[in-house]
């Protein structure tokens, strides 16, 4: 009889329940329930909704019991940086605000009052992004204290939503490195800049690594969906799980691509030099204190947005066949730029950039999309162009995970642009690698080697050249 473990993974637009066992030393998996996320306008901010997440989980689980095949395990694995704030009874303090949502705006001049731009680097090896938490909390703290004073726990999403299945409260380790708060050789809360920035340390609670037990369910959730589990933390963190699912030894690039591209390679040590700040750089939290030194890029959102924008009118490959078509368009925008964080429309943040930079105005649906192509890929060969000098290293393969394995557009012409072989597998690493995190810390797999060539077998890769 199968013993099955569930991953719920759930990214800013969509979650997914993964059942996964081993079979005849194959890791097979089974999709068993998906659902809608994303952010809509409340109180005039862009908020999460976690009560309806936190339903779709249960109903996850509700149908593992319908169609017999009850998962043993199960963990949880999310996007970093937001967080609730828990008051002594549980209950959650103002709104689910999301990293998105412009309250940031201006934050982190005032953490910089309070701390260097290069002090708070070399702490923590968490490159500045304007949403991390460290600045959120900024924010909190500028337009409403009254919640920090009432605070009493301070808990990421995934974190949260294992709350609400256990009861119990706990940090995991790769998610809470996403805040700019933890020590990037401490690899715990970093108290002494957490008290000169104003924030309540109390609320601060264990950080615990992947792997870790939490425990069964609650009384009233095991009534509800009709059975018990234990769960399991995964690398809460989605791409600490991506990571974790990437085939091979570890010695190339890897890209989780999906709305967001991280793109770097795993580190024993953390780089938190000058030149790692300057190259904006983080050294992230990965399984078994590894440092995931990526960049993060800002990814297929882009491409998502605009076909939002065309009300679906192409799918994601006519989209790929309409930038292929127009791939001489010469013009290129800078993926990172702030304006392509969260504009009212992605396609007119893009015909301004290229307009105010002297460059031809894309008008047709190709143009657009030819835009984003190039200039994501661009990007990457950037990229590793900095990871090889700031490594000392030469990387002569890219290791392409999640949903952007399928985009063979954009994997050609990541192969061209950097001129490295690129092998593109497993599309759902994320959900893979929290399957693979479950089975290490119950003793399924005795090595994390084992465990990569376990999902290296179990995988269909494709190579581009």
């Amino acid at each position: 009889m199968n013993q099955y473990y569930l991953a719920v993974d759930i990214g800013a637009s969509s979650g997914r329940h993964l059942l996964g066992w081993l079979e005849g030393g194959v890791l097979r998996t089974e999709e068993i329930h998906r659902f809608p996320n994303g952010m809509t306008r409340k109180n005039g901010c862009l908020s999460w909704d976690f009560d309806a997440l936190f339903h779709e989980i249960k109903q996850g689980l509700i149908r593992c019991g319908e169609i017999g095949k009850i998962p043993a395990f199960m963990g949880i694995d999310t996007w970093g940086v937001d967080f609730v704030l828990l008051d002594q009874k549980g209950a959650v303090l103002g709104d689910t605000v999301g990293y998105r949502d412009s309250r940031t705006n201006g934050m982190d001049r005032i953490v910089e009052e309070l701390i260097s731009p290069e002090e708070l680097y070399q702490r923590t090896g968490i490159q500045k992004q304007p949403f991390n938490s460290i600045y959120q909390l900024m924010a909190i703290r500028e337009s409403h204290p009254e919640e920090l004073e009432q605070a009493d726990a301070f808990l990421l999403v995934p974190d949260y939503l294992h709350y609400l299945l256990t009861g119990r409260r706990a940090s995991e380790y790769t998610n809470a490195t996403t805040t700019q708060l933890v020590g990037a050789e401490s690899k715990t809360w970093d108290l002494e800049l957490i008290g000169r920035l104003g924030y309540p340390e109390r609320i601060f609670g264990e950080i615990v690594p992947p792997g870790t037990v939490l425990g069964g369910l609650k009384e009233e959730i095991r009534q509800e969906i009709g059975f018990d589990l234990q769960v399991v933390l995964p690398g809460t963190h989605d791409t600490a799980s991506a990571v974790l699912a990437v085939p091979g030894e570890g010695e190339g690039i890897y890209l989780s691509s999906g709305t967001w591209s991280l793109m770097g390679v795993e580190r024993l040590e953390p780089d938190c030099s000058p030149e790692s700040r300057e190259a904006n750089y983080t050294n992230e939290g990965g399984f078994q204190y590894r440092y995931r030194y990526l960049k993060n890029i800002m990814g297929l959102w882009m491409l998502q947005s605009v076909r939002k924008e065309w009300d679906g009118r192409y799918s994601f490959g006519e989209l790929a066949e309409l930038a292929e078509e127009s791939r001489a368009f010469p013009s290129r925008v800078e993926v990172n730029d702030r304006s392509f964080l969260a504009p009212d429309s992605m396609v007119g943040a893009i015909r301004e950039y290229c307009a105010a930079s002297g460059q031809r105005v894309p008008e047709t649906a190709g143009e657009v999309a030819s835009v984003i192509y190039h200039s994501l890929a661009e990007s990457y060969r950037q990229t590793v162009g900095e990871l090889e000098r700031l490594t000392g290293r030469e990387y002569r393969e890219i290791r392409v995970v999640g949903g952007g394995c399928r985009d063979s557009y954009l994997n050609r012409l990541t192969a061209e642009a950097t001129g490295r072989a690129v092998f593109a597998g497993p599309v759902e690493a994320t959900a893979v690698g929290n399957l693979a995190a479950q089975m290490l810390g119950t003793g399924v797999f005795s090595s994390l080697k084992e465990a990569k060539k376990t999902i290296g077998r179990s995988f269909d890769i494709v190579k581009y050249e």
